[in-house]
């Protein structure tokens, strides 16, 4: 089908300029269903579709023409290689949610708090968790999450034109290395908590040899309680802080080491 086998009416309504806007949105769309804050579970579809209409008209003018496709099998084909773009450039930037997420996971099972107050999200997830996932969203937006992914989704389009698949071997070795540092990632925010449980599981352990008769975990149950509790308190700042830098760095550039 080409445009100008259409009637002029038609021809004029779907123009170049709508075919450019509909092959941003593609991207945009896929991309926007699952960026942190915008694509969270909790998130109506209906503000989803209009999160991406309003990324669309902001992405759009910013591009080269994009020229309409001649025939079906060629907008096929491009709905497909944008939709894959999309998802996997969205994909990567959740994947610090998925660190967020672990690090409070880790956290709460250190420190006894895995089971305290139901979690806030659409999936269960400890106190902890809940916590320093809606503190990092909500910094997130605050620092300017909007214009960072609206800026990372132009620039998208000069590592990946519009129509071409990206290498399997170059993507999937990109998504490797998304998993592993956000793993690494996770491990590193908890880390204090970690630290405290080791030490707390050592010294129970040398009173509990000194002292067989004390009831230890009664006497050191609130104390990791109030332990996880302090260095949350304390740590939260500086875990945020970790986290919303290495958001902002990958977000200026996907392909370098993110620590």
């Amino acid at each position: 089908m080409n445009l100008l086998d259409l009637p002029p009416g038609l021809v004029a309504l779907l123009g170049a300029g709508f075919w450019h806007a509909a092959i941003v949105f593609l991207r945009i769309s896929a991309m926007a269903s699952v960026l942190p804050a915008f694509g969270e579970q909790y998130v109506p579809v209906r503000v989803k579709l209009a999160v991406s209409l309003a990324f669309t008209a902001i992405v759009a003018p910013a591009l080269p023409q994009i020229p309409a496709p001649t025939g079906v099998l060629q907008y096929a084909g491009i709905a497909a290689s944008e939709a894959v773009i999309g998802l996997a450039l969205g994909v990567g930037i959740r994947f610090f949610v998925h660190a967020i997420q672990t690090a409070g996971t880790i956290a709460a099972q250190s420190t006894s708090l895995a089971q305290v107050l139901g979690g806030i999200g659409a999936e269960p997830m400890p106190a902890l968790g809940a916590v320093l996932l809606i503190s990092a969203l909500a910094l997130a937006v605050m620092m300017g999450l909007h214009v960072r992914v609206a800026e990372f989704m132009i620039h998208s389009y000069e590592a990946f034109p519009v129509g071409v698949f990206p290498a399997a071997g170059g993507l999937s070795e990109w998504g490797v290395q998304r998993i592993a540092k956000s793993y690494y990632m996770a491990f590193t925010l908890a880390a204090p908590f970690l630290i405290a449980a080791v030490v707390y599981n050592l010294a129970l352990g040398v009173i509990n040899r000194a002292m067989p008769q004390l009831m230890v975990a009664f006497v050191g149950a609130p104390v990791i309680t109030f332990g996880g509790l302090f260095i949350l308190m304390v740590g939260s700042p500086v875990i945020l802080d970790v986290w919303i830098r290495s958001l902002m760095t990958f977000l200026a550039d996907p392909g370098g080491n993110i620590p």
